[in-house]
């Protein structure tokens, strides 16, 4: 066995051929493990919308909301709605294990990034695709995005306080959910394809994964008919004390959710006889008084600050302090479990990010910032046998983007 093992998914190369959120997140996870990521842009319109979107940009068409998806992944700019740029294409995936995409239902088919379209090229190659409601049916050629997914999944109905308004999920949970669910379907097709020799069209859609977090609560529905609204303070729909509490300085999330946590959480609360009180001895019984028992309990926290708190239950009792984006990033537990990560970047030297939640013992992926658009092209292409004077003519015919600019690079002291 090697003293210090490539990343796992080191050999394994990816076309993505995607923008904007949840195609890229997945893709992304994948480049992090080590895959070699090939992004395919447009030439025109500035390839990746994403790379537009601000509110905060780095040098040029680079945004800090597009490197947040695009991490360690090589740009081409490649018009595949043309002939030429179809058959550049097809070069690059005669050499891949997949081509992943995140485009809208109805135009997979016609852009050619099929396993129908491309088993001819390569009967190995893998196609994962990510839609807002699938490849097929009557949504087929809707667009769609997170925020949709969660109003008609039913999201709206579940967040926030019981007499508010409707609300969202405060993240693009869907978005992200779907991406994961995506890189493990390409996964699943990629082991499948080395064990037989053929590959498939392998699918999730925003829509189907949005349904699909409804869980427990629609198992509840589909038997029984049980409708699950919103809980005060975040609460657990049955188990309790789950919910948000008030210290003396802010707030606390309890989350008793195994029944040997309550007692313990009585001692501490300086309170042991409720823990084999009748009316709050079980889950059940606790369901029953639960608004007695949350101000009881309520009622000492209210004595601390939440420090204190965290420090009497810890290891004892589930709980977590209630932070902002900034207390959460400046979280020192974040920098003892090494979270937060430097990428290269072309233009800035270095950029940080939040690292991959996957770890691994043995060699770490040299994270580096997605470059300006097309700025692999050259390299990609060249390493599939394409010379320069080929390449000079795909980009004079259009079918390539034209030789990025050198960008600036900032020193490590700037």
């Amino acid at each position: 066995m090697p003293g210090n093992p490539a990343p796992p998914l080191s050999g394994v190369r990816i076309i993505a051929v995607e923008q904007y959120g949840a195609g890229p997140w997945g893709s992304m996870m994948l480049a992090d493990l080590g895959a070699e990521l090939v992004k395919i842009e447009t030439p025109h319109d500035g390839g990746d919308m994403s790379r537009g979107v601000g509110p905060f940009f780095f040098e040029g068409r680079d945004s800090e909301f597009f490197q947040t998806f695009n991490r360690n992944k090589k740009s081409v700019a490649l018009d595949l709605r043309r002939p030429e740029g179809r058959a550049v294409f097809h070069d690059l995936v005669r050499t891949a294990d997949a081509v992943a995409d995140n485009l809208r239902g109805d135009v997979p088919a016609r852009l050619g990034v099929t396993y129908d379209a491309l088993k001819g090229v390569n009967p190995r190659i893998v196609c994962a695709h990510l839609s807002a409601y699938g490849r097929s049916g009557s949504r087929a050629d809707w667009p769609g995005f997170d925020y949709l997914m969660q109003a008609e999944a039913g999201y709206f109905s579940l967040t926030g306080e019981p007499d508010a308004p409707p609300s969202r999920f405060g993240l693009s949970i869907v978005d992200f959910g779907t991406g994961v669910a995506s890189a493990m379907a390409l996964l699943a097709g990629i082991v499948s394809a080395r064990a037989s020799g053929i590959g498939r069209d392998i699918d999730t859609s925003l829509f189907d994964l949005g349904l699909s977090n409804l869980n427990y609560l629609a198992t509840w529905y589909l038997n029984d008919g049980f409708v699950q609204g919103r809980e005060p303070r975040s609460g657990h729909p049955t188990l309790g004390p789950c919910q948000l509490f008030r210290t003396r300085d802010g707030w606390l999330f309890i989350m008793c959710n195994k029944e040997k946590f309550w007692p313990i959480l009585a001692a501490e609360l300086g309170h042991p006889e409720w823990g084999s009180d009748p009316d709050f001895a079980t889950f059940a019984a606790r369901k029953t008084n639960r608004e007695r028992m949350a101000a009881m309990v309520e009622a000492e926290l209210l004595t601390r600050d939440t420090a204190d708190w965290l420090k009497a239950f810890a290891a004892k009792v589930p709980c977590a302090p209630v932070y902002d984006i900034k207390q959460a990033l400046e979280n020192p537990f974040l920098a003892e479990r090494g979270r937060i990560v430097e990428v290269e970047h072309h233009s800035e030297g270095r950029i940080r990010m939040i690292a991959c939640p996957v770890q691994w013992e043995g060699e770490q992926v040299a994270h580096r910032a997605c470059g300006p658009l097309g700025s692999d092209t050259e390299s990609v292409l060249g390493a599939i046998g394409y010379d320069a004077e080929r390449i000079a003519a795909l980009r004079a015919a259009g079918v390539l983007g034209p030789a990025p600019a050198a960008a600036g690079k900032k020193s490590a002291a700037e």
